[in-house]
């Protein structure tokens, strides 16, 4: 589990998502980037020397004229200090040390967590001496590579490595499940916390988590039993505004990672929005439950198709996986707040569910050969055995005679079938086709 995060910073047309998208591409430890709506490849997670760690790509966040960048960027170097564990800050030995080059590394000079300087496009011996000019900046030793060719990239992983710190390991006793808040600010997600949890608060103990803001609650009521973790409770930074999607993001990515399902709270008057689908793909790339709840539905006029007119909308936005629970709530006035627990605790326990390998191809097997794989180049495939993996998530592999020719179309043909005879509502299947 990643208990690391780093964060890339910088002036725009650096090469920070070049270096990014070379992070989370290079290592077979990879889950997959989280791509957004308006905004492309911003998370991902990456592993090197046998460490896995998040990177957040700060690039493609600024837009605008000149004026506005130095705000803007400003706002991103101030969160990734606030939120990240290391810090890279990538410069460009082409234009040399620019003004907003400065102003970054102003922010970065007074800072107590590492940070290493990136000079990237060095790809020469003439370049590697240029690079020396960046000492300048006052932050000591910098490291020289580039990003595209990849040259240089290994000796700044290593450092980046080194330069984590260390993190005790904290010990939860009690084995309860983890469910998260999260959500985009001002969606509800104080208002349904604390509808749960009550004016008189059923608290027994607060956990500290193992990360450094997301505080485990453990909630025992209504014969619920669960360690609910309250992301909306997050210290903000007051020079962050609220409505960048970024720092939902940066805000939501401890929280998840940590979680077994993420109860994800839209605004019912604003709609699915960007910010929401970054985090639901969020936690469906880490391979966590999901539970939406739609929130404020008091204050929506509803007519009879209301509910399945919107709900369409969400499950749209979310394809190809739309089997998960949609709700309509009011934290408010408490409205369905006991189904959505039912809700979440049944996605938990689709989570672990286990299907017996007999069952499993008695089942499979006869679906299978009544629409079996497409021919490829003349070549029949045929599946003869397949079984539930021993993994933490839903993971199944079916033993093939040519596992290359079975495409994507076919895979979630066999996702389909298995979420159609068992329950795994709200969860991400995984689906591998092996050499028998």
């Amino acid at each position: 589990m990643s208990n690391n995060i780093v964060a890339i910073v910088g002036r725009p047309n650096v090469g920070k998502s070049t270096l990014f998208n070379r992070l989370i591409q290079r290592r077979e430890a990879i889950v997959d980037s989280v791509s957004g709506v308006t905004r492309d490849r911003n998370y991902g997670k990456s592993e090197w020397n046998g460490k896995e760690f998040s990177v957040i790509d700060t690039g493609g966040y600024v837009r605008g004229s000149d004026d506005v960048f130095e705000g803007e960027i400003r706002k991103q170097v101030e969160l990734a200090i606030d939120e990240a564990d290391v810090i890279i800050f990538v410069v460009d030995v082409e234009e040399g040390i620019t003004p907003m080059d400065e102003t970054v590394a102003k922010l970065l000079r007074k800072v107590t967590k590492p940070v290493l300087l990136a000079v990237n496009k060095v790809d020469n011996a003439m370049r590697e001496k240029d690079a020396i000019e960046f000492y300048n900046l006052g932050l000591g030793d910098y490291f020289t590579f580039a990003s595209i060719s990849g040259s240089g990239t290994g000796d700044l992983l290593d450092a980046l490595i080194e330069a984590f710190p260390e993190k005790p390991e904290v010990e939860v006793k009690e084995d309860l499940p983890r469910f998260a808040v999260v959500g985009r600010p001002n969606a509800g997600k104080s208002s349904f916390i604390n509808a749960l949890i009550g004016k008189d608060r059923y608290i027994v103990t607060d956990i500290a988590g193992t990360t450094r803001d997301a505080i485990d609650t453990k909630f025992d009521r209504f014969g619920f039993e669960f360690n609910l973790v309250d992301t909306a409770g997050i210290r903000r930074k007051a020079k962050v505004k609220e409505d960048l999607e970024f720092y939902s993001v940066m805000r939501s990515v401890r929280a998840i990672e940590h979680a077994d399902i993420c109860i994800l709270v839209i605004d019912a008057t604003r709609g699915f929005e960007g910010q929401d689908q970054s985090i639901f793909w969020l936690a469906e790339k880490n391979r966590k439950g999901v539970v939406i709840l739609v929130n404020k539905w008091d204050l929506v006029e509803k007519d009879t198709m209301s509910t399945r007119d919107y709900e369409e909308k969400i499950k749209k936005e979310l394809m190809p996986f739309t089997d998960v629970p949609i709700l309509f709530v009011s934290a408010l006035t408490k409205q369905r707040l006991l189904k959505a627990l039912e809700a979440t605790v049944q996605v938990y326990e689709n989570r672990k569910q286990r299907i017996p390998t007999s069952k499993f191809n008695e089942y499979m097997l006869k679906v299978i050969e009544s629409y079996p794989p497409p021919a490829m180049k003349g070549k029949y495939v045929k599946i003869k055995y397949c079984m539930q993996l021993p993994t933490q998530t839903p993971q199944f592999v079916f033993f093939a005679n040519l596992p290359q020719y079975v495409k994507e179309p076919y895979k979630r043909y066999l996702e389909n079938k298995i979420r159609e005879k068992w329950d795994f509502a709200g969860v991400p299947i995984d689906i591998y086709i092996r050499e028998k």
